[in-house]
């Protein structure tokens, strides 16, 4: 019998949440170049106990899915390579290391996916290897040291703390690309929308039509 790998672990760190759950290699809608482990769908399609339902509010494994706004901005990197090729590039609150994967295949020098939580971790390094892609793994983004030519963030603007990260962005690299499904009008003198993305979170949690529309934002001059 071969030795636990590092899928087992995310499983592991997974079934503390939801013991029947489990991570399926899945292909994206809207971008075929990728593929992710996320969340069996069937394990969505089910009433959850009360218990479940408190460990999924404490520690949500948010890592398991494909958050709209991480799809729509991985798919505009892919169709924008010149965007981060040759450049030094980090992923703000990576999740499952999406937007990170994109730029990799895009060409970047250097992709970092950075996330707090070592199960995101965990799942960014995993993905990289199921695409066969390389990037850097980070737990602190203030530990991260060195030029950033561009930094990324999808879905992060949810949580009011995060907006302070908005002005420590603009300090720190030469361009920053925010994408955000819940904040449409984003309101920062240093940062200006340049357009509307669709995507979609997969596996399907049935959100409304509404945030399937990303605002795109790019840091001003």
């Amino acid at each position: 019998m071969s030795a636990p790998g590092p899928l087992d672990d995310l499983h592991h760190l997974l079934q503390e949440t939801l013991p029947e759950a489990r991570l399926l290699a899945s292909a994206l809608p809207g971008l075929p170049e990728l593929q992710l482990w996320l969340l069996d769908p069937a394990n969505l399609q089910r009433a959850f106990s009360s218990e479940e339902t408190r460990r999924l509010l404490e520690e949500p494994p948010y890592w398991g899915f494909c958050w709209g706004s991480g799809l729509a901005l991985a798919r505009w990197i892919l169709d924008h390579p010149q965007e981060v090729r040759g450049k030094r590039v980090l992923d703000f609150g990576a999740g499952s290391g999406i937007v990170a994967l994109a730029c990799s295949a895009a060409g970047a020098k250097q992709s970092i996916a950075c996330d707090l939580d070592q199960p995101a971790r965990l799942a960014s390094g995993l993905n990289a290897e199921l695409n066969g892609q390389h990037v850097e793994l980070a737990a602190d983004y203030f530990a991260v040291t060195g030029e950033l030519d561009l930094i990324l963030a999808a879905d992060v603007l949810y949580d009011r703390d995060n907006h302070g990260f908005l002005d420590l962005f603009l300090d720190r690299a030469d361009q920053v690309l925010v994408a955000d499904s819940r904040v449409r009008n984003l309101q920062h003198p240093g940062y200006q929308r340049i357009g509307t993305l669709s995507g979609q979170t997969w596996p399907d949690l049935g959100e409304p039509v509404d945030f399937r529309r990303v605002a795109l934002y790019r840091s001003t001059p």
